[in-house]
């Protein structure tokens, strides 16, 4: 299957099994207060083993095509624990995870596992929104030591400041699918107007200050 094939068969899956809401008139709010008319839980796709399968495939396809000299996998903590250990599995490869801050208590690890100074590692995302946590975990493992190679996800909303802050970190990132291609799916399935249509890729442009 080619990569555009996968693209739409994922989000057409997402959409499907519920992983993936879309309501441009009745938005989701985030805890930041951004309003959005998109709502994403890839987690539930662990519950569905055949997408479950093809996600971890799809994933560990792109380690192979953009990363092939990975010695490791971390996954970000917590939505990309369970899709970074499949990955890892299927790669035959270590896998460690990364918390969005040290624990309190115990040995106050950040980075569960462990891995070799200088380690080639790819990190693994459910999700990348603003990139925020993906770009906070890279940072995380390149000051213990690790070789930071990419970052992959299953989906990414396609915002232009992420893709700014993950080029001023020097990190490059693919996804399965993307914010553009569940659209589109969408729209073959349930219809849709122009208007609802422009609502929707505004909000992509601008989700800081979109309004339905």
């Amino acid at each position: 299957m080619d990569s555009n094939s996968l693209s739409r068969r994922i989000a057409h899956e997402l959409l499907h099994i519920g992983a993936v809401k879309i309501r441009p008139h009745e938005p989701f709010r985030w805890s930041s207060g951004w309003l959005s008319p998109i709502y994403c839980d890839n987690r539930l796709t662990l519950s569905y083993p055949a997408l479950r399968s093809q996600i971890k495939e799809g994933l560990a396809g792109l380690v192979r095509k953009h990363f092939p000299q990975a010695e490791g996998i971390a996954g970000v903590a917590t939505a990309g624990i369970p899709q970074g250990a499949l990955v890892a599995d299927t790669l035959n490869l270590p896998f460690c995870y990364v918390r969005s801050k040290p624990k309190e208590h115990g040995m106050g690890n950040q980075i569960e596992g462990r891995f070799d100074e200088g380690q080639a590692i790819v990190v693994v995302e459910d999700l990348i929104s603003t990139g925020g946590s993906s770009l906070k975990a890279v940072e995380a493992l390149r000051a213990v030591g690790a070789r930071v190679l990419g970052v992959i996800a299953v989906v990414t909303y396609g915002f232009e400041h992420a893709h700014e802050a993950f080029e001023q970190a020097g990190i490059t990132y693919y996804t399965l699918t993307d914010y553009n291609q569940i659209i589109e799916v969408y729209a073959q399935q349930e219809g849709m107007d122009e208007a609802t249509r422009q609502l929707l890729n505004r909000w992509r442009l601008m989700p800081e200050r979109w309004q339905p």
